[in-house]
């Protein structure tokens, strides 16, 4: 992919190394030129001077042939225009952008921007770890709203329909590994003793999860 980060701190810099070592094309622009200093000595990417919304500086970066765009500056005011820039006026197919303030977010989400909120995802992670430390998140959604979390079945659900733990809007149950070999789960299919089941599931509903864990399915 060639990718353009907008924004070379810890962040940006961050992203953009481990993006080169994945061997993929990655420009970078900021501001200040003393920000390429946090890239290691022999970064294969290039730096470009500027602001991440200047026309001139995204084209002098490729922006016209970009496959994705990230805005991670310091600044919430410049991600947003920097973002809506390459979207809107370049068409760059992937577009994201990071906020510090998490009230933000629903502007980027009118304009169909995905964003990332260090601040809302730690505050998810740290209730997860607080108050759900036996259910294991494999993967997170979104800044931390959306969980894929994986739970051994206990025994007194052995013999209910996988299907009866969804919950709309809330728990769905997405695979099932039985006996080593993965199986989606369809109408009908029973809990066996020892699956290993794999849920999404809303954050807030993680004390809903564990409830049907702890306790049988409708009492």
């Amino acid at each position: 992919m060639r990718v353009i980060i907008a924004g070379c701190g810890r962040v940006g810099a961050t992203l953009a190394t481990q993006l080169v070592a994945e061997g993929h094309d990655v420009r970078l622009v900021d501001r200040q030129p003393k920000a390429q200093k946090k890239l290691s000595p022999g970064f294969p990417g290039t730096f470009h001077v500027g602001n991440g919304f200047s026309r001139s500086v995204l084209e002098a970066a490729g922006v016209t042939r970009a496959d994705a765009f990230v805005a991670v500056t310091s600044a919430d005011s410049s991600n947003i225009v920097s973002a809506r820039t390459a979207k809107e006026t370049y068409r760059v197919p992937i577009v994201l952008a990071h906020i510090h303030d998490p009230r933000r977010a629903d502007i980027y989400r009118e304009l169909g921007i995905p964003t990332i909120s260090s601040v809302r995802w730690a505050v998810n992670r740290i209730h997860q770890m607080l108050l759900h430390r036996h259910l294991t998140s494999e993967l997170a959604f979104g800044n931390g709203e959306t969980l894929l979390v994986r739970s051994q079945l206990p025994s007194y659900l052995t013999g209910r329909q996988v299907t009866e733990f969804d919950v709309d809007g809330d728990i769905r149950v997405v695979e099932i590994t039985r006996a080593g070999r993965s199986l989606l789960p369809a109408h009908g299919v029973l809990a066996e003793p020892g699956d290993l089941v794999t849920f999404s599931v809303a954050a807030t509903a993680l004390g809903r999860l564990s409830g049907f864990l702890d306790k049988e399915l409708g009492t």
